[in-house]
C-alpha cells in the first residue's frame, strides 16, 4: 500500500476541519485499495467543545453502516493525528489490522500505551502501528490551528506549545 496516498486523502479531510475552525483531524479506512469509510473532527469550535465527535469515531460509525463488508482485519484506518486512548481503544474493539497516522500527540495520543496491564480483550489485539507518514504535512495544519488567535481549542495545552515549537 503506498501510504501516503491515503494519508493524503486524510489530510484533504483535516483541511476541510480547519477551513470550519474545527481541529483539523481527518481520518479514513481503506480496505483492499478502497476508501470505504471516513471522517473529520467537528463540534470542537462550539462554546463547549464536544469530546467525543473526533474523527476517527466518526469514521468508525460509518464503517459499523458498512456491516458485511469484509475482514476488518485487513482494514487500515488512516489518521493525521496519533489517536487518544478513546479513539484508540475503539479502534482495537473494531478489530482493524491497521493503523497509520501522520503526527504524534504529544498530550493524549495512544498508539503507543503499554498495554501490558490492559484487559486481554485489548492487550491481546496485534494491530499493526505506522507513525509519521506526511507527518510534516499535518504538523503544518497544526501550526495553522494553533496560531489563530480567535480559536480557543486546546490553546496553551501541552499539544499547542509541542506543536508550536516543531519545525
Amino acid at each position: 500500500m503506498n501510504h501516503q496516498i491515503y494519508m493524503r486523502q486524510a489530510l484533504d479531510l483535516a483541511q476541510q476541519a480547519l477551513d470550519a475552525d474545527e481541529f483539523p483531524v481527518g481520518c479514513i479506512v481503506v480496505y483492499d485499495g478502497q476508501v470505504i469509510a471516513q471522517g473529520r473532527r467537528i463540534n470542537s469550535a462550539q462554546p463547549m467543545a464536544s469530546e467525543i465527535d473526533h474523527a476517527e469515531m466518526i469514521v468508525l460509525r460509518e464503517l459499523e453502516k458498512k456491516v458485511d463488508f469484509g475482514d476488518r482485519t485487513r482494514m487500515t484506518l488512516y489518521a493525521t493525528l496519533e489517536p487518544c486512548l478513546m479513539c484508540f481503544s475503539a479502534i482495537l474493539l473494531s478489530r482493524l489490522g491497521t493503523l497509520v497516522y501522520a503526527y504524534e500527540d504529544a498530550m493524549g495520543g495512544a498508539a503507543h500505551c503499554d498495554r501490558s496491564g490492559w484487559p486481554a480483550l485489548y492487550r491481546d489485539n496485534r494491530i499493526g502501528i505506522i507513525p509519521g507518514i506526511c507527518r510534516r504535512e499535518s504538523l503544518i495544519l497544526f501550526k495553522e490551528f494553533f496560531g489563530r488567535a480567535h480559536l480557543d481549542y486546546w490553546r496553551g495545552s501541552l499539544l499547542a506549545q509541542y506543536t508550536l515549537t516543531q519545525s
